[in-house]
């Protein structure tokens, strides 16, 4: 069984939960940037929480069906349907042989999960079929005219009256630890940063969200060592500019990390749409 890609929109690229424990080789996690909704997703067409789906950026997703299936759209808000009828969001449905089934443009949110009984069953890398945008691992982002296998679907889906699930972020509010590169910036370099207001910047990606605002004044001039990079640090490059290191982060890095936001944390950072308002907040006891 397959999907064909009939439009790829904006961005849409196979996801799972990655590839964790190959940083020592220079290979980055990867996976669902909003994991919670990934694994919803997952649950309501029956899958297991490893099963790869579709992660689409702003929708305008199109795929039509070679075979009956069950699907479900979770993450950023998105008019769903099938052969041009309205299908339900954040609930199972089905999707006739031959339908086309599409994703909206977003209207709250950056990124929809779209997953199929069964999973997107592409080859894996390193025990993942998550797309690495970073170094090429995995499948390519989705193109017109690619065909997708499916693998066979699991058991029946999850039953639910309702789902809660929380929209995108009206501000995005990120807790951080400080550290552990503090001392390369002014003293009070992290109380500053806690009080100044950002927004999202257009140059976000899977790799990191940028920021605008005030810069991070650094203590000094010299560069750093190379160090290793964890998944939520915030590195200051040359422009001051925080940047909050996402799924598919570099595992090294030259620029001070001024402090690390917690992972439960970041699925927020992957649903905050550019221009939103952004605080960082330093953890108590950090």
């Amino acid at each position: 069984m397959s999907l064909e890609v009939v439009r790829p929109g904006p961005l849409t690229t196979v996801q799972d939960l990655g590839r964790p424990g190959h940083a020592h080789l220079g290979v980055p996690r990867s996976g669902a940037l909003d994991e919670a909704a990934h694994r919803l997703a997952a649950r309501l067409v029956g899958n297991p929480p490893e099963a790869a789906c579709l992660e689409s950026t702003l929708g305008g997703l199109a795929l039509r069906a070679a075979a009956p299936l069950t699907a479900a759209v979770t993450g950023a808000f998105c008019p769903v349907g099938v052969d041009g009828r309205p299908a339900p969001w954040g609930a199972p449905f089905r999707v006739p042989a031959g339908a086309l089934l599409e994703l909206g443009r977003v209207t709250h949110g950056v990124r929809a999960y779209l997953a199929v009984a069964g999973g997107v069953a592409v080859d894996p890398v390193l025990g993942s079929r998550s797309t690495d945008l970073l170094s090429g691992l995995g499948p390519a982002p989705l193109a017109a005219g690619d065909a997708l296998p499916v693998g066979p679907a699991p058991g029946p889906p999850a039953l639910a009256d309702v789902v809660p699930w929380p929209g995108p972020p009206a501000e995005l509010v990120l807790p951080f630890h400080p550290g552990p590169r503090d001392d390369w910036f002014a003293p009070d370099a992290a109380r500053r940063l806690a009080r100044a207001a950002y927004r999202v910047s257009p140059a976000s990606n899977r790799i990191g969200l940028r920021t605008e605002g005030p810069p991070v004044e650094r203590a000094g001039r010299g560069e750093l060592a190379s160090e290793g990079m964890v998944l939520g640090a915030i590195q200051v490059p040359p422009n001051g500019l925080p940047v909050v290191f996402l799924a598919d982060h570099p595992t090294t890095g030259g620029y001070p990390v001024i402090g690390v936001v917690p992972e439960e944390a970041l699925p927020a950072a992957a649903q905050a749409a550019s221009g939103t308002p952004l605080r960082f907040v330093p953890l108590s006891g950090s």
